[in-house]
């Protein structure tokens, strides 16, 4: 009876999934779709011959600046979210409070005031309009979900096995790579995961910061919707969505585990 409860509720999250994506994929291969039509009529593969074809390098050359920023953005967010998180995971200081309420304003404040706001700063530093400039203002939405994932590792991390690595003569080195990265490893790609997820779906902090010149897949497909042509921009919306997809299925073994020997 269990099994077959499993099954059914594994059934309806695999449809709620599922679902939404049937409409997009039926107008990525239709020529005309008006209402009352509950189907396209001609079906063809016009848009996916002008996403492959004419617009390919365009739509791959997005593809890929979407990717490098998302990856680079998801490691600078663990790189300097997971120490922040084991200190406020692990100690206790003045001023705790109040780095936590830092954390959630990028996330608490409309984007529209943060990306206005870092546009300004980012002018004068000669950070506008570049790689690095994009980069930075998607670490400061991706950079508080990844500290707060971190922090929740760290609650629940149990430093005795680190005075046990120490007293065997084990280095301040060794300690973290292979006493520390083992046990919070699964937290460390769900930080990353959302990273990348973050960063990968910005637009207009990346329409303001890159000025156009930075041009993501996100900012593509926003211009293809407000172009009218449905069937392009589902199509472009399926390219948009795989990669994601692909990110979170790797790491989906990842998501809610946690390493027994590293809980208090």
């Amino acid at each position: 009876m269990i099994g077959l409860a499993r099954k059914i509720v594994a059934g309806g999250v695999v449809a709620a999934v599922i679902l939404p994506f049937i409409p997009l994929i039926m107008w990525s291969f239709s020529n005309r779709w008006f209402y009352p039509d509950l189907w396209p009529r001609p079906w063809g593969t016009r848009a996916w011959e002008y996403v492959l074809g004419i617009a390919g390098s365009q739509i791959t050359a997005a593809l890929g600046r979407s990717l490098w920023v998302a990856a680079v953005t998801a490691v600078m967010a663990v790189v300097v979210g997971t120490p922040a998180g084991r200190a406020l995971g692990l100690y206790d200081f003045k001023g705790k409070d109040l780095v936590s309420v830092l954390l959630t304003l990028p996330v608490i404040v409309p984007p529209l005031c943060v990306a206005m706001g870092l546009h300004l700063w980012f002018i004068k530093l000669g950070l506008a309009e570049t790689f690095g400039g994009v980069v930075l203002v998607h670490l400061t939405f991706c950079l508080p979900y990844t500290v707060f994932v971190m922090w929740g590792v760290f609650s629940n991390y149990n430093l005795d096995f680190e005075d046990q690595a120490r007293s065997l003569g084990a280095s301040t080195l060794q300690v973290m790579y292979r006493v520390m990265l083992p046990l919070t490893f699964s937290g460390i790609v769900v930080a990353g995961l959302f990273a990348f997820l973050l960063s990968w779906s910005q637009y207009l902090s990346t329409l303001i910061i890159g000025g156009g010149k930075i041009t993501t897949l996100p900012i593509l497909l926003f211009a293809l919707m407000g172009s009218g042509d449905r069937p392009v921009a589902a199509s472009v919306s399926i390219v948009f969505v795989v990669p994601a997809f692909l990110a979170l299925l790797l790491s989906a073994r990842h998501l809610g585990r946690r390493s027994i020997t590293g809980v208090r």
